[in-house]
């Protein structure tokens, strides 16, 4: 809501689910009014999406959709966008991917692999190194640290889809990061330059063993929708720009016509467009 406010949306309603008793979480509330939600609805999942795409008795119809939610909520998105709805991105399972040379601590990278794990059972963590005693560092870190955690149970399962992967050389964990595009990217490293130059592919970076992912879910950074699944190849995460528009205007003087229109003239014959010409051609001919 804090971008949407900054770039000046003057409604800006926010459903989110009830729990089991039918209640709303009051910090969900608490933080919903504070940045300036106007409309708020004990409503998730597809029947929120639906009541935002076309409107109902209390929910009114909006232009843009954001935020991440199941397989069904993604499949709804999507259809909504069809009746020229803006949505975020497509969104997949909650992804991590860390990366450390010999400054990594283990404890920190099994931390931040586990804060990801949690979110849900296909979710996906992976860690590089080239840096082979880490590798068993961090996954005796990961097992210690499981055993204390409540949802260690949807961890685990997480952890069926996740990876240790050992390279060679930072050249290629770079190669291997712009290749996979991940949601979430940790770089605990010396040489944080050449990873933070060399990234193309990636929702968020966390540079420093001092910045965890979780940082960035609930405080650092503008916003923390972001792409998964191997869609941040294409999409950027949400940010300002996700709640503006952009017209564009024209005004051609008479001599900026006289200089392009030759040009138009061209273009609009080659494809065949005699009327596109015409239009320039006739003021053409009143200009000389």
């Amino acid at each position: 809501a804090i971008p949407a406010k900054i770039a000046g949306c003057k409604e800006i309603v926010l459903c989110t689910p009830p729990d089991e008793n039918g209640n709303v979480n009051p910090a969900i509330l608490y933080a919903a009014a504070s940045v300036g939600c106007t409309k708020i609805f004990k409503l998730g999942g597809i029947q929120a999406i639906g009541a935002m795409t076309y409107g109902s008795e209390s929910v009114p119809s909006v232009y843009k959709i954001f935020g991440p939610g199941n397989q069904y909520v993604t499949a709804a998105k999507q259809l909504a966008s069809l009746d020229g709805i803006a949505i975020d991105m497509p969104a997949g399972p909650s992804e991590v991917l860390a990366y450390a040379d010999e400054t990594g601590n283990a404890e920190f990278i099994a931390a931040d692999l586990l804060s990801q794990a949690e979110h849900g059972a296909d979710s996906q963590v992976i860690f590089v190194t080239c840096v082979e005693p880490l590798i068993e560092q961090v996954k005796s870190a990961v097992i210690k640290q499981l055993i204390d955690l409540p949802r260690k149970e949807i961890a685990i399962k997480a952890l069926d889809n996740s990876v240790l992967i050992l390279l060679n050389n930072e050249k290629e964990a770079l190669d291997l990061i712009n290749q996979y595009g991940p949601e979430h990217l940790i770089i605990g490293a010396k040489d944080e330059d050449f990873f933070s130059e060399g990234i193309t592919n990636a929702g968020s970076v966390f540079l420093g063993n001092y910045t965890p992912e979780s940082a960035g879910d609930y405080a650092s950074g503008t916003n923390h929708t972001l792409p998964t699944n191997g869609y941040a190849k294409s999409y950027s995460g949400v940010s300002l720009d996700s709640y503006t528009k952009k017209i564009t205007y024209q005004k051609i003087s008479k001599e900026g016509l006289k200089s392009l229109g030759p040009v138009i003239e061209i273009m609009a014959e080659a494809e065949e467009l005699f009327a596109h010409k015409n239009a320039v051609t006739l003021r053409l001919k009143e200009l000389n």
